[in-house]
């Protein structure tokens, strides 16, 4: 199941409360200010700080 794009204009990462942003080649949601990675299980983001995984500098969508 693919996430529905529109969800990105009204969800926030719940960490600093800033936009995320989809990654499509993983299917995780990231954070860029926190480097924080969320996944996505069914299409379902799923919002929870001890679920999300830290991004290196690498990892970061441009």
């Amino acid at each position: 199941m693919a996430l529905d794009i529109k969800l990105l204009d009204i969800i926030a990462c719940p960490v600093c409360k800033g936009k995320l942003h989809y990654n499509k080649a993983v299917h995780e949601l990231v954070g860029r200010f926190d480097k924080l990675a969320y996944p996505l299980e069914e299409g379902i983001p799923v919002l929870l700080e001890n679920r999300a995984r830290q991004l290196n500098s690498d990892e970061l969508p441009s």
